[in-house]
């Protein structure tokens, strides 16, 4: 079975399937006989079948429905009214939104030429019934299944923007880890020979095993010193490049995006950049924003920077990477506040000028 959309397009198929039943359910009351009851019946059976299903219930419910409602509705009503064509088109249109593969257009056909046989047999109107369902259930695709079709799609869209925002922070991750490799890797090789060495010459040359282990020591504080200015580089990134190219993503996202700055320099712009690259990863991970505003301010001898998006749908303030961000800028005496209202996500960074 398809996964039914949340959204207003479930509302949609509430109100297509009400519809469906609107003509039956007069031609039914316009019964002079007492059967009109059993015609009454049945279409409370469809309606109880269809919320039923609509809501994720199992699609063999509506199809029993559909079935008994034949006796009894179909004999029901004016045949000018052509009372179970109405059932017939909804059942027709309503099978492509439920089912998946090919069942869903085998289901269709079926239960359009379905139609046309209960229509030759309760009133000889055979190709009047098929045509009233082709034309119920083309309105219904079209009203129904081309929205869900289209909702389908900016999903695809929205996870291959995850997608992407995930790679690229794979791919510093990699980046980094390779420069740290490359960086120890040879170090620690030489640092490991000569600690062995050292170890073999303790008992019979002291002295030389003395100069070796000096050398270990050597070796250990310039690979140390070599690690800090790597992660130094690596942590130190120039703001004004990174609020464009932030602005950039965003947009290439789909997301409005607009930037307030003032000129900022020093560890203070690095942490700000740093913090930046997280809350453009959280606007792109895990919300469906529209529109993003980044404003980075000097008030009170802080530099402040706030990001404002209408992405609230999957709130991340709890996450690992804003709490790293908060453990990080605690360090150098900065702080991360986060604000969630009805339509806005905020994420405040302040740190200290």
């Amino acid at each position: 079975m398809n996964d039914l959309p949340h959204t207003a397009l479930r509302g949609t198929l509430h109100v297509l399937w009400a519809s469906c039943l609107v003509v039956p359910l007069i031609a039914v009351l316009r019964e002079p006989s007492a059967t009109r009851w059993l015609g009454v019946l049945g279409l409370l059976a469809l309606a109880v079948a269809y919320a039923v299903t609509l809501r994720g219930g199992p699609v063999w419910v509506l199809v029993a429905a559909t079935l008994v409602s034949i006796p009894l509705v179909a004999p029901v009503g004016p045949r000018e009214m052509s009372t179970w064509a109405w059932i017939g088109g909804a059942a027709a249109g309503f099978a492509p939104l439920l089912l998946t593969g090919v069942w869903r257009w085998l289901a269709a056909i079926c239960a359009v030429v379905l139609t046309g046989v209960v229509g030759a047999f309760v009133a000889h109107y055979a190709t009047t019934y098929q045509m009233i369902a082709v034309a119920v259930g083309a309105t219904i695709l079209a009203m129904a299944g081309l929205p869900m079709w289209f909702a389908g799609l900016l999903a695809q869209a929205r996870a291959g923007r995850e997608a992407q925002a995930e790679l690229a922070v794979s791919e510093e991750r990699l980046r980094f880890a390779r420069d740290v490799h490359d960086l120890l890797g040879h170090r620690l090789t030489v640092i490991a020979l000569k600690a062995e060495l050292a170890g073999r010459l303790a008992s019979t040359d002291p002295e030389r095993s003395s100069v070796e282990a000096f050398e270990v020591q050597r070796l250990a504080s310039s690979a140390l010193e070599e690690v800090r200015d790597a992660v130094h580089g690596y942590r130190a990134v120039n703001l004004p490049e990174q609020l464009e190219a932030v602005r950039n993503v965003l947009r290439e996202a789909g997301i409005r995006c607009t930037v307030t700055k003032v000129p900022v320099h020093g560890e203070s712009a690095t942490q700000l950049a740093l913090a930046l690259r997280e809350a453009c990863t959280n606007v792109l991970r895990h919300s469906h924003a529209t529109w993003c505003m980044i404003d980075v301010a000097v008030v009170d001898g802080e530099v402040r920077m706030t990001v404002t998006n209408d992405g609230t749908e999957k709130p991340s303030g709890s996450g690992n990477g804003l709490r790293g961000m908060s453990e990080r800028l605690v360090a150098v005496g900065g702080k991360v506040s986060v604000e969630q209202s009805a339509d806005s996500f905020t994420l405040q960074v302040v740190v200290p000028a």
